[in-house]
């Protein structure tokens, strides 16, 4: 990774991906930065919105810390900013689970919502499993890091492999506080001032309403998730 001493800027990119604690770590960003950390999101432009979050990043001088939930693309470059992009993982069954009762609870009238209040959570996963092009359900994680290396679809676990090690930081729900810590090295002597306290993020037990039958459905459609987090944990030592 560039020296963060080697740019006129440091900045903070949190890819922050649905029910991967990523509230946890804005929360942490906004104490740390209370007047640098924006959040936005972006227009999906066939998967690479980079060249509009590198924009962001240049118009906003003053900022610190930015998060968003669409960003895609390849990490962004910007001329004399070092980004310091951050993106957590987490167990694909506990993260569908969350996810299945976050959209349940929410008073909101997406397709995703109604279908978690008509339904339980098998009903849930199983018809966002048939629903073509919905990854919800299906290799989130392998999906969504692939966007960071625009290529062909055959090429896609291969690509979120690729992805992995173009990011400066990922990070486990599991190993929340270790993660951040990893975050706080990456940044160098930018910030010698960034802090955190522990923090229980959302790490709930994947076992909880999935039976053996559901399991091994979401364990198939989830099997090259599970590989690759896999390969990312041997990676960082997590």
């Amino acid at each position: 990774m560039k020296d963060p001493g080697m740019a006129d800027r440091t900045v903070i990119l949190h890819y922050h991906l649905f029910k991967n604690a990523g509230t946890s770590l804005d929360r942490i960003l906004q104490k740390n930065f209370p007047d640098a950390w924006e959040t936005e999101e972006f227009p999906a432009m066939g998967g690479n919105n980079s060249d509009l979050v590198a924009e962001w990043i240049k118009r906003n001088p003053d900022v610190v810390a930015f998060s968003s939930h669409t960003a895609n693309g390849p990490v962004p470059r910007v001329p004399g900013v070092n980004v310091v992009s951050i993106l957590f993982l987490r167990d694909p069954i506990a993260r569908i689970r969350s996810a299945y009762h976050f959209e349940k609870s929410q008073k909101a009238e997406t397709w995703g919502a109604n279908l978690a209040r008509s339904t339980d959570l098998a009903g849930y996963v199983r018809t966002r499993l048939s629903t073509p092009h919905d990854r919800q359900c299906r290799d989130f994680h392998v999906a969504r890091l692939a966007t960071l290396v625009p290529g062909p679809k055959e090429r896609e676990f291969e690509r979120a492999v690729e992805g992995l090690c173009k990011l400066s930081v990922v990070g486990f729900v599991e190993s929340f506080d270790e993660s951040i810590g990893r975050l706080k090295a990456a940044l160098g002597g930018s910030y010698p001032e960034f802090t955190w306290e522990p923090v229980h993020a959302n790490a709930s037990n994947p076992d909880a309403e999935i039976g053996a039958d559901l399991r091994a459905e979401l364990e198939a459609a989830n099997a090259a998730d599970y590989r690759l987090i896999e390969l990312c944990r041997r990676s960082v030592g997590a």
